[in-house]
């Protein structure tokens, strides 16, 4: 396919999806009247919910903000943080819990332990963009977002979503930080990638409408992040505070429109990102505890009702080692409802109440966000989804239909992005070369793969890594000499901290040497298990296949389009250094 062709094709793809939004929308209910719409969970008056808030005193009102973490595996008596996060639990300083890794089945026993000794239901939370395997061993692994995006069929989105959703509420997980509405339109973005649907506001928002719908239609709050847009910066949050040099025009044009969109749809949530917009705050204060940009951008200017929450607390971006109590009040002043994963949540707790009582805080603030997160709990029902059934996690927490459905959309994602000298299908089936490729040592990546690949042909296998020494490039590059074709496997999932390539300069030397010492009549296929952006740095290779992910459902149907018994339907949601979406 010519690149021209490749451009009107996508063109139509898009049109396409539009229009069959836009049919859909005009089809069924009007945006936000549905039930499960912030605009309906928020603007019922409940007298119950009146009454519960009178009765409660300041320190149980800052508990309900504060979500809390755990890492659910192998928890024992013993452990401190059991212990400490027991105690916070029962002593009413916390208001939710967040599983960060662990396992499905000691989620559930939390859950279970934790509901019991809470004197108020808690919010249960994790970030599952991927699925609850994102977090916990034994559920369901999806491709990630960008590979969802490439298959430009919102309807899998949704059933992705429906399906996370039956596994969360499964383990008691009341809450989702997703979908990610970032538009990733800055391929040095080194934290975002394939965590985004792609740079396309209408994909984006037609994605990401779906997963909102999936989610809460079946009762789990979905959360819209990272506002007001975490895709255009090329540093890492987690280490240091990214900055988004976008203007108030061109965030109207860009960055806000899928959250814009969120909101009418009826999202309940929305997280605020650690980024500095010094053009639209005047200085580099992180997003996150702005007022500027929290109160009066995303509550006022664009009306949205529902929970605002931060993005976890013990970032780089935000957290120093040593403020806990100034960014958890900042935090609250700037308008969130709720706080993650502070480093401290017993200090963050005692700092806020402390502030209301000096007057630093207004107690009416503090009623509008409980208020708010006690409407999310009656719309949630949660007295009567507490507790969970073990047994079930057990026999049943990644049923067969999800993993169909995993392997359904890794193959209508994986996208053959070009093939210059139509090198595809292999037709030779030995004297194959497969060079992983990897930012990482260890030696167990690819393992599955690389038996699909032996399983149709006669392949050598060698591993090139951060560690690889010069002997082993010397044996590589002889290998190379004499195979009948060569793919380059790259396990690279996104690019360093400061939006560089992960591989070090001895990769990238070797693989820019491959056309020039391979036989002119050789096959050099590049095939991404991981991120798009990687063939920008390698724009000599004229087979390049992406598949976005190295989940095993994205390997399988990588060796099955090599062989040609997968034809390629992905479209790429983003533009790439001489490829067009």
């Amino acid at each position: 396919m010519t690149r021209t062709s490749s451009i009107l094709r996508t063109g139509f793809l898009l049109l396409r999806l539009f229009l069959m939004a836009s049919s859909s929308a005009l089809a069924s209910h009007k945006p936000g009247t549905e039930e499960w719409c912030a605009q309906q969970i928020f603007n019922r008056n409940d007298s119950r919910i009146e009454e519960t808030l009178k009765s409660m005193s300041l320190s149980e009102k800052v508990g309900q903000m504060l979500i809390a973490q755990i890492e659910p595996h192998d928890i024992t008596p013993q452990n401190k943080e059991y212990l400490l996060l027991s105690r916070l639990v029962q002593e009413g300083k916390v208001g939710g819990i967040m599983f960060l890794k662990g396992d499905a089945l000691t989620a559930g026993t939390l859950v279970n332990h934790f509901q019991t000794i809470a004197p108020r239901p808690l919010l249960i939370s994790a970030d599952m963009e991927r699925g609850v395997a994102m977090r916990l061993s034994g559920a369901t692994e999806f491709p990630p977002n960008m590979a969802v995006a490439a298959t430009l069929d919102p309807e899998l989105a949704e059933e992705m979503a429906d399906a996370i959703t039956e596994e969360a509420t499964m383990i008691g997980i009341h809450q989702n930080y997703a979908p990610t509405v970032d538009l990733n339109s800055n391929p040095l973005n080194p934290v975002i990638n394939t965590r985004s649907f792609g740079d396309s506001v209408p994909l984006t928002i037609s994605m990401s409408n779906a997963i909102i719908r999936g989610l809460q239609s079946n009762g789990i709050i979905a959360t819209a992040k990272h506002f007001p847009g975490h895709g255009n910066v090329t540093v890492d949050s987690h280490l240091s505070l990214p900055v988004l040099e976008a203007d108030r025009q061109q965030l109207d044009e860009y960055e806000l429109k899928p959250f814009k969109s969120a909101i009418e749809q009826g999202v309940i949530s929305v997280m605020i990102g650690h980024l500095a917009v010094p053009k639209l705050t005047g200085t580099m204060e992180p997003a996150s505890i702005s007022k500027t940009i929290v109160t009066d951008l995303l509550r006022k200017e664009l009306g949205f009702q529902g929970l605002i929450i931060t993005d976890a607390l013990n970032m780089k971006a935000l957290y120093d080692g040593q403020n806990v109590a100034e960014i958890s009040v900042k935090a609250v002043q700037a308008g969130n409802d709720l706080l993650l994963f502070s480093p401290d949540p017993e200090l963050a707790h005692s700092s806020i109440v402390k502030a209301v009582e000096e007057g630093l805080l207004p107690a009416e603030q503090i009623d509008a966000s409980v208020r708010r997160i006690l409407q999310v709990k009656a719309w949630l029902h949660i007295e009567n989804r507490k507790f969970v059934n073990l047994e079930q996690i057990t026999s049943d927490a990644s049923p067969d239909s999800h993993r169909r459905l995993a392997k359904r959309i890794a193959e209508r994602a994986i996208t053959q992005v070009s093939d210059t000298n139509h090198y595809l299908p292999l037709r030779a089936s030995e004297g194959i070369l497969n060079i992983v490729l990897q930012d990482k040592i260890n030696n167990e990546t690819g393992a599955k793969y690389i038996k699909q690949l032996d399983h149709y042909y006669t392949v050598t296998h060698i591993r090139i890594n951060p560690g690889t020494d010069s002997l082993a490039y010397v044996n590589a590059t002889e290998l190379a000499t004499k195979a009948k074709t060569v793919i380059i496997t790259s396990y690279s999932q996104s690019l360093n901290s400061s939006g560089a390539l992960k591989l070090t300069e001895q990769q990238q030397q070797f693989l820019h040497s491959l056309p020039g010492i391979i036989p002119k009549e050789c096959p050099l296929i590049l095939l991404s298990l991981g991120t798009p952006y990687i063939i920008n740095y390698f724009t000599e290779i004229g087979s390049y296949i992406c598949a976005y992910s190295s989940n095993e459902a994205s390997e399988e149907c990588a060796v099955e389009l090599l062989r040609g018994a997968l034809k390629p339907r992905g479209v790429l949601p983003v533009s790439l250094q001489g490829h067009s979406r």
